[in-house]
């Protein structure tokens, strides 16, 4: 096209077919408006719809030798898309077999026009930079100010106890030690994001950063947020100053001025999973960031997920060791057939230790669900308890009586394990509130806190106290817990997943970081190799153990994975492509999966991510464009599927 400006526009479509850049000629009247960044409203050709957009870039000329359709309309007075996101999105999305829009929906949130006005009428005042600091505790003296510097991934395991802030407040040193970093790239003008699981983490990583940088330099992004809120954030964030933004998974897009950090806190939770399309996870967006930025990337947890343990033994990620850590002091202990009469299920040990501790201060149980119905097992062989009439879990209802199925409600009064025909149940967890109630029984003069989902409690003060939470919604004490009791071990270890004694590590190294230093921590019901690893604190050995065996079984994260559904036939079409598209891929299944279609999984190399996405993606492309003629008399058939998810959290 000769002459005029034309405007590259990403179409806002879930349509792959449709996950391209389009050439649009800009008319006069949006010459000013058309910048590179802004939303935008073009014409599609099919039904004479409007559909929205982001123009990516302005180009002189177009390699489109007919007509070109004009813009309809800017949408956006400031430009929110900047090279860097864009850059990113399509990484991901290409990485992912996904649409480079789905992200930008994760990246950009809705537009709200006051707020935007709001922003652009105001005067900027980001506040100013923090000096030099001390070096960051903990760790070699200037280890990890070094490695920001020269823009190097770095592993590190976190200081695993309480801090006092000079504020007064109480918050755990893992988030000191990120305010720490973030404080030393903000004093060298350069921007920072750091990415936590939940508002429980953002709000101890705020009051440590509030200790260290001039408030007005932090933005937080989350969804307990007003829209409003979060997209005057957003634009905060656009701007030139250098700033550190503070937020949950999609905080990994946020625009930065000068990017010179990002940090992700305990990336292993599965709070980071990424649930919308394509699935990207955080960890993976930000290595893909860090390249593209070359920005430094840190990843600290109290324990190492295994897949940035891969990352450490190929040498890609640097561990930093930790000096002078005080490590909790944990006491493993098997579970007693005859526990204290009212002791809620705790040994004798731990039930005489917590009554000693709480004379002192606050005292956390750590439990595995909310509610009361205690689940039931096997007394003999630990096989999970199931109804006979239809596979529902059995438990104790709450008014007591025999146990019931909580799907049918049948009675289960003449139980027969079927794995080794014992008759006799034992309970292997009761819920927070029914623990709540038992101890509040067996302590009635203590003050009982409970701590869930439903009830979060965000911190408690050093005075006496039993804190009964569930895991990840422990509160964090003043000074610390006096006695941490984690029960419900075993009935952690039996949810069927590959991670689940991933997890449960994480789940008790969290809790156990809450003690005070020198404070007991019970771990009941567990022994063995997961036992010993909490107990002497070498978490990352067991992660390295881990992926080992990993490897031995071609399980993720020693090869990726990516699961097809689709139809029958649609399935084993992409398991074909993908298994041609590379050497050395290779599948499993396909078996049944919900609606009538099937799911199949493919495993390849990290170094056939590529080809096998491109073969993937194509084969999605195809199925959206085939045509379906219908036939006469029918009702018209549904849209075929197919359904592509790289990484999935959820396989095997």
């Amino acid at each position: 096209m000769a002459g005029g400006s034309v405007a590259r526009v990403l179409v806002d479509s879930p349509l792959p077919q449709l996950d391209q850049l389009f050439d649009y000629a800009v008319p006069e009247r949006l010459r000013d408006a058309a910048v590179a960044g802004v939303r935008v409203r073009v014409p599609l050709r099919s039904g004479g719809r409007i559909a929205n957009g982001w123009l990516v870039e302005l180009a002189s000329s177009s390699e489109y030798d007919g007509r070109l359709s004009e813009l309809e309309d800017v949408v956006s007075e400031v430009p929110l898309l900047t090279p860097e996101v864009w850059a990113l999105a399509r990484a991901a999305a290409d990485r992912a077999a996904g649409n480079a829009g789905d992200i930008l929906r994760v990246a950009i949130p809705s537009r709200y026009v006051r707020a935007e006005r709001a922003w652009r009428a105001a005067e900027p005042d980001a506040g100013e930079l923090p000096g030099p600091a001390a070096p960051i505790p903990g760790y070699e003296p200037g280890r990890i100010e070094t490695g920001i510097d020269a823009g190097e991934r770095m592993a590190l395991a976190a200081d695993p106890r309480p801090v006092l802030l000079s504020s007064g407040e109480w918050v755990g040193a893992w988030a000191a030690t990120l305010a720490a970093a973030a404080a030393h790239t903000l004093a060298a003008d350069r921007s920072s994001l750091i990415v936590v699981p939940d508002y429980r983490d953002q709000e101890q990583l705020q009051a440590a950063l509030a200790d260290r940088v001039d408030p007005r330099r932090v933005l937080r992004t989350d969804a307990r947020q007003t829209g409003g809120e979060r997209f005057r954030a957003f634009l905060d964030a656009t701007g030139t100053d250098a700033r550190v933004v503070i937020g949950n998974r999609s905080t990994v897009y946020a625009p930065a001025s000068r990017l010179g950090l990002i940090a992700i806190w305990d990336d292993g939770d599965s709070l980071q999973n990424e649930q919308l399309s394509p699935g990207v996870h955080p960890r993976d967006a930000a290595l893909i960031r860090q390249e593209q930025s070359g920005a430094a990337l840190l990843f600290l947890g109290h324990s190492r997920s295994v897949e940035v343990e891969r990352l450490v033994e190929i040498g890609w990620v640097h561990e930093v060791p930790a000096v002078r850590h005080v490590r909790p002091k944990v006491i493993p202990t098997e579970q007693q057939a005859s526990p204290e009469p009212g002791s809620a299920r705790i040994p004798s040990s731990a039930w005489r230790a917590a009554q000693q501790a709480i004379a002192e201060g606050p005292v956390l149980v750590q439990v595995a669900r909310p509610g009361n119905a205690p689940l039931l097992a096997c007394d003999r062989c630990r096989e999970p308890a199931r109804c006979a009439a239809c596979g529902g879990a059995l438990v104790v209802p709450r008014s007591g009586g025999d146990p019931r199925c909580v799907l049918c409600g049948t009675s289960a009064s003449a139980w027969r394990c079927p794995v080794c025909e014992a008759t006799k149940l034992r309970a292997v967890t009761v819920g927070a509130s029914r623990t709540a109630e038992e101890l509040g029984r067996a302590f009635p003069k203590a003050r009982v806190i409970l701590s869930d989902g439903e009830r979060p409690v965000l911190k408690v003060g050093a005075e006496p106290a039993l804190v009964v939470a569930t895991r990840g919604a422990e509160p964090i004490a003043e000074g610390g817990y006096r006695a941490v009791l984690l029960l419900d071990g075993e009935r952690m270890l039996l949810r069927e997943s590959l991670r689940v004694a991933e997890d449960c590590l994480r789940w008790w190294a969290n809790a156990a970081a809450l003690a005070a230093p020198g404070s007991p921590v019970y771990l009941v019901g567990v022994a063995g190799a997961l036992a010993q690893s909490l107990t002497s604190w070498r978490l990352s050995e067991w992660a390295s153990g881990e992926l080992a065996s990993r490897r031995a079984l071609r399980f993720p994260p020693a090869v990726r994975v990516a699961s097809v559904t689709a139809a029958p036939a649609l399935v084993a079409r992409a398991l074909d492509a993908a298994r041609d598209a590379a050497a050395g891929v290779d599948s499993l299944g396909p078996v049944p999966a919900d609606e009538g279609l099937e799911r199949g999984i493919v495993r390849f190399d990290y170094a056939a991510g590529a080809a096998v996405a491109k073969a993937l993606r194509a084969e999605m492309i195809r199925v959206a464009t085939e045509r379906r003629r219908p036939v006469a008399g029918q009702p018209p058939k549904r849209p075929a599927v197919l359904r592509v998810r790289f990484d999935d959290p959820e396989v095997p």
